[in-house]
């Protein structure tokens, strides 16, 4: 998804449960993730955990650009399909 809509207005941030500072790095590092990250090592009591109610990861949240949820836990096709009908590609 990154890939193909970077160049479209679209950025991904990826939000950490991780408790393990390092880990949580390693992690970034092997699975080449090369956008923006974020994590306060809070593992379920996150503040962003919290926020968005997440109850189960992964868990997806889509923002338009003035920061309204448009969508929340697409994964898979359903996700591809929804970026698709945004961007119209």
């Amino acid at each position: 998804m990154y890939n193909k809509y970077k160049d479209d207005n679209f950025e991904i941030l990826g939000v950490s449960l991780d408790q393990h500072r390092d880990r949580w790095i390693e992690a970034i590092a092997q699975d080449n993730l090369t956008w923006p990250q974020v994590s306060d090592l809070g593992f379920w009591q996150s503040a962003a955990a919290k926020l968005y109610n997440v109850t189960s990861i992964p868990y997806t949240v889509l923002l338009d650009p003035e920061g309204k949820i448009i969508a929340t836990r697409l994964r898979g096709k359903a996700l591809e399909d929804k970026m698709a009908s945004i961007f119209g590609h």
